[in-house]
């Protein structure tokens, strides 16, 4: 079973992007706006692939976002990456592992990007596999990312119920014989996971 783990085991990012935005007199999603311009080859997607540190991160990212009429640092989004965990999905990381399940989780991530966070450790220590984009130098939506993750987990794709808050992460999962459930509701995700394992998660 694969999980995402920003916006599924966490509050999506984009809710600290929003709060950001408002604080700071920016249009409402511009933040996104930005990453979704060449989003295979943009300051974000080669951040998650260790292609550039956070320092040279921090600059591209700041000339993406002025030349869309709005300088912002990347620094002050890596810092709106993690929001707060979510007790019930951790609880439903326990019970699986208890019912015997293989748990990995699949992050496009930068290195450094948690801080201090001792609540993010905890939880990342329930996944018996951890597949992450600033480790292994490819990401979602990547297909050699999924591959690597079957590889790693010893699991073939039709054998793994994957979830992302993102449909773009989704897609190439599906495609490759995935079952996919995409995380808007935590309850309704858990409902629905539930509902395909013969499990009461909620």
């Amino acid at each position: 079973m694969f999980w995402d783990f920003g916006g599924v085991i966490t509050a999506s990012p984009f809710e600290a992007f929003n709060r950001y935005e408002e604080a700071n007199g920016l249009p409402r999603d511009f933040i996104r706006s930005v990453n979704s311009i060449d989003p295979d080859t943009n300051a974000w997607a080669k951040i998650e692939r260790r292609e550039v540190s956070a320092a040279e991160f921090d600059l591209l990212f700041a000339d993406e976002s002025e030349r869309l009429g709005h300088r912002i640092p990347g620094s002050d989004v890596l810092g709106c990456l993690y929001g707060e965990v979510r007790p019930e999905m951790v609880a439903a990381l326990d019970r699986l592992h208890d019912e015997g399940f293989i748990l990995a989780c699949l992050t496009n991530n930068v290195l450094g990007s948690t801080g201090d966070r001792p609540d993010v450790d905890d939880a990342m220590r329930r996944f018996d596999h951890v597949v992450e984009s600033s480790k292994v130098g490819v990401r979602k939506p990547e297909p050699a990312f999924y591959e690597l993750a079957c590889s790693t987990a010893g699991v073939k794709p039709d054998e793994v119920v994957f979830l992302d808050d993102l449909g773009i992460n989704l897609k190439p999962a599906a495609a490759m014989g995935m079952a996919t459930i995409k995380v808007v509701d935590w309850r309704k995700a858990l409902s629905e996971l539930g509902a395909v394992l013969g499990l009461d998660l909620v």
